[in-house]
């Protein structure tokens, strides 16, 4: 093996065995979390230490036009300096010859971390917990529908056929049947992810038809945040195996329910490593009702984040299984804020609001940075929600542009993501609206054409 072969994980080390790689994909990720980057020859990475991209990939929108820069400024695109995480070299296996891939950290000339990245925008919040002695912990679930193929827009999405030779339909939740259906994708999602060094800690069916469930282990940020980003990319390829498509959209089909990145945070003193949130007789601490005062009070916010697109807010309908309240619950799921069983030293609170079309290093940031400002806050959050709290009134923003304003006007958060990214989301964001509300849906025609 070359020298940098030597610094690969052993899952990486195992897929090569003895094999000459043939190309490096070499990643990172922009606001909306797509993988931008290069591919190389394996020979060519090998004798450089970075590469360069334009800083413009931030600026980038979900259609692939580009937003105005916040300050007014000229478009000149200077490049950034990218370095392979080595730590993150994973295999690529569903290509024909021997491929890995690496996330890359990005900086400047100067050598500092770009403030656009999203990737920073998360370790920026690691470090702020770590520089407090609390190390953050993280555990995501991530839900996405598999679908028949579409290629035409103007259709709608529907199942796909599955093992029976008939349609998904069933939304029999938890239902082992109903997996086994689309049991060929399932397998090659298991074997990808053996392939890639990722751990699955379960799959079931969701209450969609055609809609799984996938649960990671719990962690460091950042890398939950890498494996949730390599994550859709092998789902997608394993779903193209056998004729169909993955879909990470919040809400792809009519009249079935969205689907969501849960993410469960836990705090541990760095000293004692114990829990943040339990004493040690076990009981709740201070810091755990903090913590759930922060996610209520600044969860509105960031809704911008971890509900990025138009439609991430036909998620956010009553009696569909997505919370739209900041109310919390000790195991109450019709909270946006739920408190699973465990026991005191894995105590941690479930953020339920995310969509799963998020960036996932935003998506797991925006629960972290209100964790932080509740802690730093040392408020009180309201009382216990023990009833059903879909009949709870909105409490978030219900809308793109609603979100963008709180996004805009919230100080703090502000300054914990840095004010250089929140100018460019914001501008990227607000450009995407702008142009989604420029197109005419089938609906408007359907009922406006001649009935106004």
């Amino acid at each position: 093996m070359s020298d940098w072969t030597e610094q690969l994980p052993q899952a990486a080390k195992d897929f090569i065995s003895g094999r000459r790689v043939d190309e490096v994909e070499c990643l990172v990720s922009d606001l909306a979390g797509v993988a931008k980057g290069k591919a190389m020859p394996a020979w060519k990475f090998g004798k450089q230490t970075h590469f360069h991209l334009p800083n413009s990939i931030f600026a980038q929108t979900i259609t692939g036009d580009y937003a105005d820069m916040p300050d007014g400024s000229e478009f000149t695109e200077p490049d950034m300096i990218l370095t392979p995480d080595f730590s993150t070299a994973q295999a690529v296996p569903w290509t024909a010859d021997v491929t890995l891939q690496v996330i890359h950290d990005i900086s400047d000339r100067e050598g500092e971390p770009v403030k656009m990245a999203p990737r920073n925008v998360l370790k920026r919040l690691v470090e702020l917990y770590e520089r407090e002695g609390w190390r953050p912990i993280v555990a995501p679930e991530m839900e996405f529908y598999i679908v028949a193929r579409n290629i035409d827009p103007n259709q709608p999405i529907i199942p796909p056929v599955g093992r029976s030779g008939r349609r998904v339909m069933a939304k029999q939740a938890y239902s082992m049947s109903a997996v086994d259906e689309y049991g060929r994708v399932i397998d090659d999602i298991y074997d990808f992810a053996e392939a890639q060094g990722l751990e699955i800690d379960g799959i079931v069916q969701e209450g969609g038809a055609g809609q799984v469930e996938l649960n990671l282990r719990h962690g460091d940020p950042v890398v939950l945040a890498d494996e949730v980003f390599y994550f859709k990319r092998l789902i997608r390829e394993a779903a193209l195996r056998h004729d169909s498509f993955a879909t990470f959209m919040a809400k792809p089909i009519e009249d079935e329910p969205g689907s969501a990145m849960h993410i469960h945070q836990s705090v541990v003193d760095m000293k004692t490593g114990r829990s943040l949130f339990a004493d040690e007789t076990g009981q709740e601490t201070p810091e755990f009702f903090h913590f759930i005062a922060g996610l209520q009070n600044y969860l509105p916010a960031v809704v911008a984040l971890i509900a990025p697109y138009v439609n991430s807010y036909r998620r956010y309908v009553p009696d569909f299984a997505a919370p739209i309240n900041l109310e919390w619950g000790r195991d109450n799921r019709t909270t946006g804020l739920r408190v699973p069983i465990s026991d005191p030293q894995s105590r941690r609170v479930e953020n339920r609001l995310p969509g799963m079309d998020c960036n996932p290093y935003l998506g797991i940031a925006a629960t972290m940075v209100c964790g932080y400002l509740g802690l730093k806050e040392k408020r009180m959050p309201r009382p216990e929600m023990r009833g059903n709290a879909y009949i709870a009134s909105d409490e978030i923003p219900m809308t793109m542009g609603d979100a963008l304003d709180m996004f805009s006007e919230c100080a703090p958060i502000r300054e914990l993501l840095s004010p250089e990214f929140c100018d460019i989301y914001e501008a990227v964001k607000r450009a995407e609206y702008k142009e989604f509300m420029q197109v005419i849906s089938p609906w408007e025609r359907e009922h406006l054409l001649l009935n106004v």
